[in-house]
């Protein structure tokens, strides 16, 4: 059945509004807290750095320490 051991990172290409599947999985890691990000919970990213975010409030804390 479905399991944890089912759970496989996905490898995305991140565009501008939708990402596009490379490699099929579950989820991607957020670039900034390393959490696992359902794909279909997955709604920030960054398309310049390929990355993605758990949240907007990561999102913002890396734009600041590209910024700084």
């Amino acid at each position: 059945m479905f399991g944890l051991s089912d759970q496989k990172p996905a490898k995305l290409q991140y565009g501008s509004p939708d990402y596009y599947v490379v490699e099929a999985g579950n989820f991607v890691i957020c670039a900034v807290t390393n959490k696992q990000i359902p794909l279909d919970q997955l709604k920030y990213w960054n398309v310049e750095r390929q990355e993605a975010y758990v949240d907007g409030a990561a999102m913002m804390k890396r734009q600041l320490e590209f910024k700084g």
